[in-house]
Formats: structure tokens, C-alpha cells, sequence
């Protein structure tokens, strides 16, 4: 993908941001690592010497926007359940029709160490927005910190 893969937004509270893909799939998954980032130093763990693991994710949902948002939502869930030293999520199957659903893979290491940034509380469906412009996708995001 040509381009930034997501940015930050500026909010009052919260934190948010934009996922960009060329496809949906890109879009959530670089929406994924934007959440990963505020919440671990994700470049550190990516780097650090230690075979990687993954963590299968799947859901369901009615719309594409919910279809984000629990998905968004259960990596910050396991994530903080099981303490995953986690650094990015890769889409592996996506269906659309009269529900969307999703199956993918959160990749972390066993590491010892801190490597939180950020506490977040939840992912917020207000103003999660999923759009097409052109040959782009974009996932707008906010979470609760």
C-alpha cells in the first residue's frame, strides 16, 4: 500500500484514528496496529528475539461497522486478559453478505518485560466509520483511555 497506513486524530478525551487499506482487509488490519500502538510499544516486540505466535480472532455481525468494532474490541479484551505482548493482526478470511464476518490472526511474542504504553478501556462504536473513497479504504476509530 502506497501511503500512510493509519494516522492519529486529535480528540479531546479519547484518542483516535484512521486505518487505510486498498482493500477492507488492509484497512483493518492497520486499524489494528493504530489500537496495538497506543496500547504496547509494538516495534519493540516486533523486533525482540522471540518465536512468533498468533491468536485466532473471529467474529460476526450485522454490519461492517459492528463487524470492526468487535473485532477492534476482542483484541483489546485478550490483549489485556492475557497480558500478549501483541504487535500486529493479519485478516485471513472476510465474507460479506447478509452478515459480515471475519477471521484473523493476532501476532504476539512470549516476552518478559513492560512494554504497555497505554491503557484502554474499550473501543467505542461512536463515530466508527467505515468508508470507500475511490480505490481507498478508511476505518475511523475512538478509543477509551
Amino acid at each position: 500500500m502506497k501511503g500512510k497506513a493509519y494516522r492519529y486524530l486529535p480528540h479531546t478525551a479519547d484518542m483516535a484514528f484512521v486505518g487505510y487499506g486498498t482493500s477492507l482487509e488492509e484497512a483493518i488490519e492497520n486499524s489494528a496496529l493504530a489500537l496495538l500502538c497506543i496500547m504496547l510499544d509494538t516495534k519493540r516486540i516486533g523486533r525482540a528475539k522471540a518465536r512468533p505466535l498468533h491468536l485466532r480472532i473471529s467474529e460476526k455481525a450485522d454490519t461492517v461497522e459492528d463487524l470492526v468494532w468487535f473485532s477492534l474490541q476482542d483484541i483489546v479484551s485478550v490483549v489485556d486478559s492475557r497480558n500478549l505482548k501483541a504487535y500486529g493482526f493479519v485478516v485471513d478470511k472476510m465474507n460479506s453478505g447478509r452478515k459480515f464476518s471475519m477471521s484473523g490472526r493476532l501476532l504476539y511474542k512470549r516476552l518478559d518485560g513492560d512494554y504497555a504504553l497505554n491503557s484502554v478501556k474499550a473501543v467505542t462504536p461512536h463515530d466508527l466509520r467505515v468508508a470507500k473513497s475511490g480505490r481507498r479504504f478508511s476505518v475511523n476509530v475512538t478509543v477509551d483511555v
